[in-house]
């Protein structure tokens, strides 16, 4: 499989939060997937940590490469044909970050590993 993870859904896997389903964390562990963590939600991560929302034990510039190589996730950049879906995606969510990750997700064939409902709601494969 390859999978996408949702910004949350990272930050509970390197946490070790009870909030990542087992489903999604055992998936993620298995090497016979492909898991990748979005250049978009590095975005998001580094806006909630300088405006003090989402602390942190570094900066988000060495906390995310880190975690991310710990946990063998590999960097996803955001291109061309993930923002082109953009404009076909419904209104359904209004989280610029989230709407980016459904659309990367479609322009890539990924399964997208969020719990978030109002995801459900869009032509995206859930994990």
């Amino acid at each position: 499989m390859r999978i996408l993870l949702d910004t949350c859904e990272f930050l509970w896997l390197v946490s070790g939060d009870a909030k990542l389903s087992s489903y999604v964390a055992s998936a993620v562990r298995d090497p016979q997937n492909q898991v990748f963590l979005s250049v978009v939600s590095f975005w998001e991560i580094s806006i909630k940590h300088a405006i003090g929302k989402l602390p942190l034990p570094q900066p988000p510039s060495i906390f995310v490469p880190q975690q991310r190589d710990k946990h063998l996730i590999m960097p996803m950049a955001l291109d061309e044909a993930a923002v082109s879906q953009l404009s076909g995606l419904p209104t359904l969510h209004r989280d610029p970050f989230d709407r980016m990750l459904v659309c990367q997700a479609q322009a890539h064939g990924l399964m997208f590993a969020s719990s978030d409902p109002l995801i459900k709601q869009y032509p995206v494969t859930l994990l």
